[in-house]
């Protein structure tokens, strides 16, 4: 399956989910990560997320996808999808 996901997280804990994300999918913006995952590694980055993140202040959203849909950029590319290998 393909996922986006957003987030919105304290400042507290914004370099923990960002790295955390960066080990698992691609960083396309501020906030935003997409890529290709399997059920159980999707699984594995919830966990994760669950871990690092509050419920009670974060907010996460995770958009699945049956593939990767087709893009289209107004503005800059801050980080092609072009420059994965």
């Amino acid at each position: 399956m393909y996922i986006v996901i957003v987030y919105d997280v304290s400042a507290e804990r914004v370099n923990r989910v960002k790295k955390f994300l960066r080990q698992h999918l691609h960083w396309v913006q501020n906030s935003v990560f997409e890529g290709e995952v399997t059920r159980a590694e999707f699984e594995r980055i919830k966990a994760g997320l669950r871990e690092l993140t509050d419920e009670e202040e974060d907010s996460l959203v995770i958009y699945k996808l049956r593939s990767m849909p087709e893009r289209e950029v107004l503005g800059v590319e801050k980080n092609p999808l072009e420059d994965i290998i």
